[in-house]
């Protein structure tokens, strides 16, 4: 029976339910040692009637193990792993040693995870237990969250216990605390004298463990009353030594057999006996009720007995019993042994060992064809540990923190890249440090800083490795655009324009950049135009596509930027670059707001933000928040695009992310135009940097400028749009630096042939707001009639785009005309009643996808596929698959 637990315990019991309903449910308990997490794991077993049931437990010595713990959470269901698509099958297959060749990405062992979750879930539902998920392996973690963070309609429950700093976030979580004085006291034995219960109850904290073990550690005198003042030790501490206590008390067998079993970990009964564990040393200890011996598996009762065990022994039997275990492992023909052994003969190393660190290259090796960089970073930093020559310990650091990188553990890997000495002089991996260092400032850190540890690098590549030197300076100016720093950039272009026989589509585009930072449009368009054209594109990589997707929106080619963006998406899901995944949905979906599909952008950018977040790619959230703010200004979520785009400046101002904070402001001053507030519009737009990005946001600060009755203050970012539109030479960008013209001129020409000019530009959005503009003109001179016809057309694009703050602007107008507008409605777009997730679904469903090959490229599992397009059907007003292509082609998403 538990005390004190009731909330916890109601929790698990709302899981479990919905479990039985097909719903599906997370929960990470967190609390120090002893303070009844496995005894909340051990209530929802007992709970989980008619349920399949996974456990898994961290053990310690295992952590550097890739996959050790998943192999151990579903041993009892791998036999289902046939059922999975092909690649999902291959990679959990690689991934856990079973066969096949390694996982092309940790997220692809994700993902099966998910389906094979799913899978086991069948009609009953399934509870996943994790016990002391502090102590799993990395790449056990990130495929069990990864799983965790996407489960809706399968019928899953998935609890993890851990101690508080388990570094995983995005699921829901229960901190527990010490029992209350009357739980607390249910938990002592009866016989105890009152103030000796008080006592206890006082020094345990509520510590449920405390409460049980303690007791059991008094002397006589103690249980008598006679108590010493309050110790000072931790409640954890002085519950391990009250375990000390009783490790002490055993025989030297038992202690022996205690110190070799919490050495190892695995818990294999015959690796003890190998090692010099005897069974009656076993035994005695099982007596004692410090381990449980079931079939040939030792466990310890509790982890800080197996710390009790191996830190009560001196320093000299640990090296011991470690060299005794390595021994005992000699024979074993499996990876994990031959690993295992490895890590021991590292543990019981005492100084410099390139025989062990030999070894431990080699298990690096293998943990990376098994997709376990968190491992291979772990066997690397070991091994440059046990390293006495400078220039190969360096090299070993560096390839940890290349490790730890791909792992997605960004600060360890600057942590281990900041410890390689300057010695190296391999330009490939002085440019994999950087590009580490840099990765680091970008994501969690500032672009500026990125930009300057890059150029900081250059000197020691260029000499040996122009091209490699070229890539670095192509990111800088990445990092400057991102920043905002001209300065940088130039620095940036500047050495590459000095590399010897350098030149490439991205080297103009990174020129082109820099001078669109400098204010120089007609530079920068002259640089960055010709090499936009798909042929110059030719052998380009994913992240070569990239900077070239970014490259498009300063130029106005966001339906060239989408072209590029889908292709780059479709290679990275079939490849698993998710990094690169996030980024290109990020272009992608700023690209299709521009060209006024926003029921499309906001599915994609919500798409990339849910992954960003799960990478822990801080700068990305940023951007993608402020990018998905700007799509939802146009759709009328007054509170939603207000909320995100401030969060999203906030941050970015906070970490000099000026791109995303030009993006941010610039969503903040559309939704006041279309709320009809110029001034707050203006005091918006008018904080966005003139140059760079900027540019684009100039014509809206126009008719802010206007609108407020500040003419005056539109001259300056009139000029700049009307000189970039005259380089970018666009029929949309000149449609609008008409409208623009004719709003601070008032001039009707101007309006009427921005409204001609429209009709050859595939942009309804600016086409709508141009109309908009010419029907209020013509108003206010009194010619109703004319007024109407532009006033009507601009209407029906708002209402088709779900434009319903601009929509209900042209309503406004109309009914001043005399006219009376038709009631709102949407009936262009068909999808707008779903949620972004729903329409990503149907979208690829009407393509003709499966639920698998969805759930694949979505992420999900096929059931959740499923689910998803069960609510769609009847909001659609449909009954079958079939019908979907139809109402996808009028929605206009293919």
């Amino acid at each position: 029976m538990l005390h004190g637990r009731a909330e916890e315990q109601a929790e698990i019991d709302r899981l479990l339910e919905g479990a039985r309903d097909g719903r599906s449910g997370a929960l990470v308990l967190r609390g120090p040692a002893g303070i009844g997490k496995s005894a909340l794991l051990a209530y929802a077993a007992e709970r989980a009637a008619g349920m399949r049931v996974l456990r898994g437990v961290g053990i310690e010595s295992e952590a550097a193990l890739p996959f050790a713990a998943l192999h151990l959470l579903l041993r009892t269901g791998l036999d289902r792993i046939q059922a999975l698509p092909g690649p999902q099958a291959t990679a959990l297959n690689g991934a856990l040693g079973l066969r096949g060749a390694p996982p092309d990405s940790r997220f692809l062992v994700g993902l099966a995870t998910l389906s094979l979750l799913s899978e086991l879930a069948g009609d009953g539902g399934l509870l996943c237990l994790v016990d002391d998920a502090q102590w799993f392996d990395q790449a056990s973690v990130d495929a069990l969250v990864f799983a965790a963070r996407r489960l809706e309609a399968d019928g899953v429950v998935m609890v993890f216990a851990a101690r508080p700093d388990f570094p995983v976030s995005g699921l829901p979580e229960r901190r527990l605390g010490g029992l209350d004085g009357t739980a607390a006291a249910a938990l002592l034995p009866a016989d105890l004298p009152p103030q000796v219960r008080d006592r206890l109850v006082q020094e345990s904290d509520g510590n449920p463990l405390a409460l049980i073990e303690l007791p059991a550690a008094l002397s006589p005198e103690q249980r008598a009353g006679r108590l010493s003042p309050v110790g000072a030790m931790p409640v954890a501490d002085r519950v391990q030594e009250a375990f000390h206590a009783q490790v002490a008390a055993l025989p030297e067998p038992a202690r022996t057999a205690l110190l070799i079993a919490a050495a190892d970990g695995s818990g294999e009964l015959a690796t003890l006996v190998a090692a010099g564990a005897s069974l009656d040393g076993l035994d005695a200890a099982e007596r004692s009720r410090l381990i449980e011996i079931r079939g040939s598996a030792v466990g310890f009762r509790h982890p800080l007995i197996r710390a009790a065990a191996y830190q009560s022994a001196p320093v000299t039997r640990r090296l011991a019993v470690h060299r005794a275990l390595a021994d005992a492992l000699t024979n074993s023909a499996s990876l994990d042994a031959t690993d295992r052994r490895t890590w021991h003969l590292a543990a019981a190393a005492l100084g410099p060992d390139e025989d062990v660190a030999h070894r431990l290259e080699e298990a690096a090796g293998r943990a990376r064809t098994r997709g376990g960089h968190a491992a291979m970073a772990a066997a690397y930093e070991r091994a440059a540990e046990l390293t006495a020559d400078p220039v190969r310990r360096s090299a070993r650091l560096a390839a940890a923190a290349l490790a730890a990188s791909d792992a997605g553990l960004m600060g360890r890997a600057a942590a281990l890249a900041d410890r390689a000495t300057p010695d190296l002089d391999d330009p490939a991996m002085i440019v994999a440090l950087t590009q580490v260092r840099a990765h680091r400032e970008v994501e969690s850190g500032t672009p500026l800083a990125a930009g300057r540890i890059i150029l900081d690098a250059v000197p020691r590549v260029t000499a040996h490795a122009a091209e490699q030197a070229t890539w670095l300076l192509v990111e800088a100016v990445r990092c400057a655009w991102f920043a905002g720093d001209a300065p940088l950039a130039e620095q940036a272009a500047e050495t590459l324009r000095e590399l010897p026989g350098i030149d490439s589509p991205l080297v103009s585009q990174a020129v082109g950049l820099t001078r669109l930072l400098s204010g120089d449009t007609a530079g920068g368009m002259e640089r960055i135009s010709p090499v936009l054209d798909v042929p110059a594109l030719a052998g380009l990589g994913v992240p070569g596509l990239t900077f070239t997707a970014g490259a498009c929106l300063p130029a106005g080619r966001a339906a060239l930027c989408e072209e590029i963006t889908r292709r780059i998406v479709a290679d990275c899901r079939a490849s698993g670059m998710i990094g690169w995944l996030a980024f290109a949905l990020q272009d992608q979906g700023f690209a299709q707001g521009l060209l006024g599909r926003y029921g499309e952008a906001t599915a994609t950018l919500d798409a990339g933000l849910r992954l960003a977040t799960d990478l822990g790619h801080e700068h990305r959230v940023t951007h993608l928040t402020c990018c998905l703010a700007w799509v939802l200004a146009h759709q009328g979520d007054v509170a939603g695009s207000r909320e995100r785009a401030e969060d999203g400046v906030r941050r970015a101002d906070d970490r000099g992310l000026v791109l995303a904070a030009t993006i941010g402001r610039w969503a903040l001053g559309r939704l006041e135009l279309s709320l009809g507030d110029a001034d707050a519009a203006l005091e918006q737009l008018a904080a966005v940097p003139p140059t760079g990005f900027g540019v684009l946001c100039a014509a809206d600060e126009v008719e802010a400028a206007v609108r407020s009755g500040r003419p005056d203050r539109a001259r300056q970012p009139l000029e700049r749009y009307v000189t970039w539109a005259r380089h970018v030479r666009q029929p949309a960008v000149d449609a609008i630096a008409l409208r623009c013209r004719a709003l601070v001129d008032q001039d009707e020409a101007h309006f009427a042939e921005s409204v001609r000019l429209h009709e050859s530009a595939d942009n309804p959005y600016e086409q709508a707001r141009t109309r908009l503009a010419y029907g209020e003109w013509l108003r206010r001179a009194r010619r109703r009639a004319d007024a109407r016809t532009q006033l009507r057309g601009a209407l029906e694009t708002f209402d088709r785009l779900g434009a319903e703050l601009w929509a209900r602007r042209a309503r406004a107008e109309l009914r001043a005309t005399g006219d009376v507008p038709a009631a709102p409605r949407r009936a262009g777009d068909p999808l707008s009643v779903l949620t972004p997730q729903e329409r990503e679904v149907v979208r690829l469903a009407a393509g003709g996808a499966s639920n698998r090959d969805i759930a694949a490229q979505l992420f999900l599992s096929p059931r959740t596929v499923g689910y998803h397009l069960y609510k769609a059907f009847p909001k659609l007003g449909i009954t079958s698959r079939s019908q979907l292509a139809a109402i996808a082609r009028a929605a206009c998403v293919e």
